[in-house]
């Protein structure tokens, strides 16, 4: 059951993860629901990443290894900024900003070396990086509106994308 989990989570944890990042975004939760969050999502990766250490070795698992490692560095990095009074703003962009590159990256770099469905990796890999673009442009050039909201969900698109072909072919 554990390794179905391991399989098949990630096709819920990354829409829903972007999802709440939106709601934050929107002042719709609490910092105290994000931080609760940051925890729980620490806690996920740290597990997710130790269980599945020996499979991912090689090729592409290996890379998405070195995604996580880097994607649990940036949400520690949220956490302490969310443990911050106020919140430390720099420390929260650059989670987010993390958050949309680094898995673009995985995914492109799938996208190249994987037969069954190559596009869908390339295509959430643009998307991410576009995301990312809509999000710290649109959050520079006019602070307050929905443009990164927007970024955040036009890269969850495409990271979902990623995932759901990864879980449907492998």
């Amino acid at each position: 059951m554990l390794r179905r989990l391991r399989e098949n989570g990630p096709v819920v944890l990354v829409p829903l993860a972007w999802t709440f990042a939106a709601a934050a975004h929107l002042d719709l939760l609490a910092t105290r629901t994000v931080l609760i969050a940051h925890l729980v999502m620490d806690v996920i990766l740290v597990a997710f990443t130790a269980l599945s250490w020996s499979e991912m070795r090689t090729g592409v698992l290996r890379a998405w290894k070195l995604v996580l490692l880097a994607g649990l560095v940036l949400t520690l990095v949220g956490t302490v900024g969310l443990l911050q009074t106020p919140p430390a703003t720099p420390l929260l962009w650059v989670t987010v900003v993390g958050w949309l590159l680094v898995p673009a990256a995985g995914l492109a770099y799938t996208g190249q070396r994987v037969d069954r469905s190559p596009r869908a990796y390339t295509a959430g890999a643009a998307l991410s990086a576009l995301g990312a673009a809509v999000y710290v442009t649109t959050g520079l050039l006019a602070a307050g509106s929905a443009g990164p909201v927007a970024g955040l969900a036009i890269a969850g698109l495409g990271q979902t994308a990623g995932i759901v072909a990864a879980v449907r072919d492998y």
